[in-house]
C-alpha cells in the first residue's frame, strides 16, 4: 500500500483530503504545518508522497517543499493550493507536480495515481 503525507493547515481540508484519500486504498497519514511533517518524516520512514498545501503559517508550502527535496529526494512532492498564480513562481517546481484544489478532488486522485505510475510531470 502506498504512502500519502498531507500536510494542510485548514482542519476541515486536511480531513477531508485524508479520507478522500483512504478511500482511493492509500494509506494517509496528516500534520497541520512544515515543522510536523518534518518531524514525522524524520521519524517514520516509507512515504511515497506528500502533498503539501502552500499557504501556511511558519514555513509555507514552497519553503517546505525545497527542503524536502534536498532531504527526501525519492519523495514525491505534489503542492496544493486553492491560488493558480502559484503555478508559474520557480519555487513551485521544486514539487514533481501542482494541483488547484477542488471540491472533488478528481485532479489531485489523477495525479496521485500518475506519479505512483511512475509518470514524469510533464506527463500528467
Amino acid at each position: 500500500m502506498k504512502k500519502i503525507l498531507i500536510v494542510e493547515d485548514e482542519k476541515n481540508m486536511r480531513f477531508l483530503l485524508q479520507e478522500e484519500l483512504k478511500e482511493e486504498g492509500y494509506e494517509v497519514s496528516a500534520v497541520s504545518n512544515a515543522d510536523e511533517a518534518l518531524e514525522l518524516l524524520e521519524r517514520e520512514a516509507g512515504f511515497d508522497i506528500v502533498t503539501i498545501d502552500i499557504e501556511m503559517e511558519g514555513m509555507n508550502g514552497l519553503e517546505l517543499a525545497g527542503v524536502l527535496r534536498k532531504r527526501f529526494p525519492s519523495i514525491k512532492l505534489v503542492l496544493l493550493t486553492a491560488y493558480t498564480h502559484y503555478k508559474h513562481d520557480l519555487s513551485s517546481w521544486a514539487a514533481d507536480t501542482y494541483v488547484v484544489k477542488s471540491p472533488d478532488f478528481v485532479e489531485l486522485k489523477a495525479t496521485i495515481a500518475g506519479l505512483i505510475d511512475g509518470q514524469s510531470r510533464q506527463d500528467i
